[in-house]
């Protein structure tokens, strides 16, 4: 068990109540997917099988990997219709060519090593399927009004991101080639508590509920930062000092970034 594993197995409780499909994202990751009818799909990485039951209620045929047993068992109560494995990334427990298509939604940062994931992904899809992955890089989480408050934080969390580069090259050496990416920034409604959703709410990351669903928070803050870096956002926020301070870092580079590949060598 690696440490990822151990982190969503202690967060996995309650990870529910701040972690929903956000509607808008798994629209977009249907219309990327672009599903033929009949076909089998699968998420990697599918936690507690947000998007995987997002998807499936689509009238898709979906099976979900993951490496945590206490979010897949909390993925298996949640829905009967879809398949549920224990697995990882890199090694992912059923037939090769067997799906038409793939997800992996804010997961890969956690993967051991991307070309074996990619190989392993390449090795389960069929000819013609695709993968869409949700994600943020380095480049854009130095965008983020985060890194005022909390530095250290956000360097332990740009570090284990992958770039767009990195994600590329290891794609083309599975044989994979990206075929589209789509800037995502964060709307208003987002029902998804990940990491930079309150980029126009700042209110929320005073929640303890909405801090502990978040990995960065959780697994690679420390509470003296963490304690710090509320007390200056709720003073910045009370002088209004906070309105200067986000618009220093408004940016056209996207929060998150949607990425499609499909496989090369076919």
């Amino acid at each position: 068990m690696n440490n990822s594993d151990i982190l969503y197995n202690t967060i996995g409780t309650g990870y529910n109540a701040t972690r929903q499909a956000d509607p808008f994202i798994a629209g977009k990751l249907y219309e990327l997917l672009s599903p033929k009818p009949g076909g089998l799909f699968l998420d990697v990485g599918c936690g507690t099988g947000n998007y995987t039951i997002a998807l499936a209620e689509k009238w898709l045929d979906f099976t979900g990997v993951e490496p945590s047993k206490k979010m897949l068992e909390t993925a298996a109560v949640r829905s009967l219709k879809i398949n549920w494995l224990l697995g990882h990334a890199e090694h992912i427990p059923t037939d090769g060519n067997l799906f038409d298509g793939a997800i992996a939604t804010l997961t890969i940062h956690h993967w051991k090593n991307l070309v074996n994931a990619f190989n392993e992904i390449s090795r389960v899809l069929t000819d013609n399927g695709r993968i869409v992955f949700f994600t943020a890089t380095p480049v854009q989480m130095e965008g983020y009004w985060l890194n005022r408050y909390f530095p250290k934080m956000m360097n332990y969390s740009m570090a284990q991101m992958p770039s767009l580069e990195h994600i590329k090259l290891a794609l083309e050496f599975s044989g994979f080639g990206i075929t589209d990416t789509e800037k995502y920034f964060i709307r208003d409604d987002l029902k998804d508590c990940f990491l930079y959703v309150g980029k126009n709410r700042p209110y929320l990351y005073f929640e303890e509920e909405i801090r502990n669903g978040i990995s960065s928070f959780s697994a690679l803050s420390n509470a003296p930062e963490v304690e710090q870096g509320l007390n200056s956002l709720r003073e910045d926020l009370e002088s209004e000092m906070f309105n200067e301070i986000q618009s220093k870092y408004n940016n056209d580079k996207g929060d998150y970034l949607y990425i499609v590949a499909g496989k090369t060598n076919k």
